[in-house]
């Protein structure tokens, strides 16, 4: 994987990161409503431990959001382009490691359901289930990454 690298997000990330997530393939179809008008802003990015994966020449590949207030993966997306590489489990190395130095003992992760199965690969495990709310008309399942 040492043609990827991973690096804080910058606000001016902004725009690159808020068209991977609305042009996910991920969320097409009934999963639509939630990344409808979703917008990854410049200040979310400098309040937030935001990391994106990027190649040789900055482009941006996939990436995540740690709230570490919250013990808590917020966003985690790899390009479509992208998927198959790697790229998700150097993302999910690279935030137990950010986890860790931030003291966490776990980490929360409330998973798009075609995405449970890429986390319990890559080490989480699933603790329950969060009820649909609001434009979100799903159960999604809830998993923990224990950061030893």
């Amino acid at each position: 994987m040492s043609e990827f690298t991973v690096r804080r997000a910058v606000a001016d990330d902004s725009k690159r990161l808020t068209r991977l997530v609305r042009s996910s393939r991920a969320y097409r179809g009934d999963y639509a409503s939630m990344v409808e008008g979703y917008q990854v802003g410049g200040a979310y990015i400098e309040h937030h431990p935001v990391f994106v994966a990027v190649d040789a020449s900055d482009q941006v590949l996939g990436f995540y959001a740690l709230l570490v207030d919250d013990a808590e993966l917020d966003l985690a997306f790899v390009a479509d382009s992208a998927q198959g590489l790697g790229i998700g489990r150097l993302l999910m190395e690279h935030m137990t490691g950010q986890a860790r130095a931030a003291g966490l003992e776990a980490v929360r992760v409330v998973a798009h359901p075609p995405a449970e199965e890429f986390y319990l690969r890559t080490g989480a495990v699933r603790t329950g289930a969060v009820p649909p709310a609001g434009r979100i008309h799903w159960e999604r399942p809830e998993l923990r990454y224990d950061i030893a």
